[in-house]
C-alpha cells in the first residue's frame, strides 16, 4: 500500500485584499512518485510550492504533507518540519556565493537534526558522495561557489536539497538556465539520487520539453486551478 506524501482537498490561497491566486479541488501524490507540474507564468506554480513547503498557509481547504496538516503548526514548527523533511531546489539556486561548495551543501543540516540522524557518515562525507554522484569534479569542492559555472552551481543546489535523505524534494524551475541536453542529463541524475534515497520529487517547470522524462505530468489548468495574476 502506498503512502500519500501530499494530500490536498478544496485548497484556496489569496494574498490579503486580492482575489484567489490558487484554487485546487484535489491533488494526491504518493511516496516515491516523480511528478512534473506545468502551467504558464502566473498560474500559481510557485505559490503551490510555497504552500507545500509551509512558507505560506492556505486560506481554506486541507493540505497535508507527509501526513502533517501544515496549517496546524506554528511558523517555527513549520520551519523545523521543512528543514527536517524537505529538500528545496530554487530557480535561482540561492547558494551562499563566498562559501565553498562543501560548506554550501552541509549548511542544509545546520537546523535539521533528523536529516543529520539519517546520514550514514559525516556531513562532509555525504556531501562529497552526493556531489560525486551528481558529477561535480572533485577539484571544485573547496572552491567558492561563485567561481563555478551555472551547470555546476545547479548540481551544488541539488546536493544541498538531497543531503539527509529528505522525504520530499521540491524543484522550482531549476533547469531554466541550461540548454536542452544539460537539462535532460541533470534530471536523470536527480531521478537516480531520489531513487537511492526513496525521496518523492515534485518538479515545476513551464518547459514542455521536459515532460516526457516524467512518469506523471499534472497541468494546473486542468486541475481547475485559477490565477488572478
Amino acid at each position: 500500500m502506498t503512502t500519500a506524501v501530499v494530500e490536498i482537498q478544496d485548497l484556496a490561497f489569496a494574498w490579503p485584499g486580492q482575489g484567489a491566486v490558487l484554487e485546487l479541488p484535489s491533488l494526491r501524490i504518493e511516496q516515491g512518485e516523480r511528478v512534473f507540474i506545468k502551467g504558464p507564468s502566473g498560474s500559481g506554480k510557485s505559490t503551490l510550492l510555497g504552500l507545500l513547503a509551509g512558507i505560506q498557509i492556505a486560506n481554506q481547504g486541507k493540505l497535508k504533507v507527509l501526513g502533517q496538516p501544515l496549517a496546524q503548526l506554528s511558523g517555527r514548527a513549520r520551519d523545523r518540519f521543512r528543514a527536517d523533511h524537505l529538500g528545496y531546489i530554487f530557480q535561482q539556486f540561492n547558494l551562499l556565493p563566498f562559501l565553498s561548495v562543501l560548506d554550501n551543501v552541509t549548511t542544509a543540516l545546520t537546523f535539521a537534526p533528523q536529516k543529520r540522524a539519517r546520514l550514514q557518515g559525516s556531513p562532509e562525507q555525504e556531501a562529497r558522495r552526493l556531489l560525486g554522484e551528481l558529477q561535480l569534479p572533485g577539484d571544485a569542492l573547496m572552491r567558492p561557489v561563485h567561481a563555478l559555472s551555472i551547470g555546476q552551481q545547479q548540481r551544488v543546489a541539488a546536493a544541498r536539497a538531497l543531503i539527509g535523505s529528505p522525504q520530499l524534494v521540491i524543484a522550482d524551475e531549476p533547469t531554466s538556465a541550461l540548454d536542452t541536453d544539460n537539462r535532460a542529463a541533470f534530471i536523470r541524475l536527480l531521478f537516480e539520487e531520489c531513487d537511492k534515497q526513496g525521496s518523492t520529487l515534485i518538479f515545476v517547470s513551464h518547459d514542455p520539453h521536459l515532460e516526457p522524462l516524467f512518469p506523471r505530468v499534472e497541468n494546473l489548468q486542468t486541475l481547475n486551478l485559477r490565477s488572478t495574476c
